[in-house]
């Protein structure tokens, strides 16, 4: 059975997949519908997607999707390791502007679920690192948003320097969350 671990925010949720060790390897259900249903987690899922981040310290994020191609998305690390964030950017919600972090590894076999109306983004803490991620929304660029890394408002306490860290283009340009909109309201 899985074990879900409630987050300082109750929306997000913190998954570990049982495996299953033998002489061969292991084998690990990481993925049940019915069961990440019982744990919170909303789907249906549409897509997966798989990252490699050759550096440590790259920095992916912080980036969510709006309107009617809003993504959730369940974030796994298959090789290598992340801090992994998501950022509650509900206007209204009783944790507006507030995180919740953790370590995702191969070796620790979590998962993370990010909600719709949260911004997500990881640093590789390895080389060589790949992530999978589960989302319930196709990609639309259109949809596309995202807030800079090392927004002051958010103090985000990231575990690379920015001098250090491998960004892309777009990610090195993005707005600070006060200089956005409100993209979701919780009523």
């Amino acid at each position: 059975m899985s074990h879900a671990e409630a987050q300082s925010i109750p929306e997000v949720i913190l998954l570990t997949p049982p495996r299953f060790p033998d002489g061969r390897g292991f084998f690990s259900e990481t993925f049940n519908a019915a069961r990440e249903a019982a744990a919170g987690i909303a789907g249906p899922f549409v897509q997966d997607n798989h990252s490699v981040s050759a550096p440590r310290g790259t920095v992916r994020g912080l980036h969510c999707q709006i309107g009617p191609n809003a993504q959730g998305k369940l974030v796994r690390c298959v090789r290598g390791a992340i801090w992994d964030v998501v950022v509650d950017i509900r206007r209204g919600s009783p944790s507006y502007g507030r995180f919740v972090a953790a370590e995702l590894s191969a070796a620790n076999w979590r998962q993370l679920w990010v909600p719709v109306g949260f911004l997500h983004g990881f640093c590789t803490l390895e080389a060589d690192t790949e992530v999978i991620y589960k989302v319930t929304a196709p990609y639309d660029r259109a949809a596309e948003r995202g807030v800079i890394w090392t927004d002051p408002d958010l103090a985000l306490p990231w575990p690379v320097a920015a001098e250090g860290a491998v960004l892309s283009d777009k990610d090195r340009v993005l707005p600070r969350l006060c200089d956005c909109p409100d993209w979701f309201t919780v009523p």
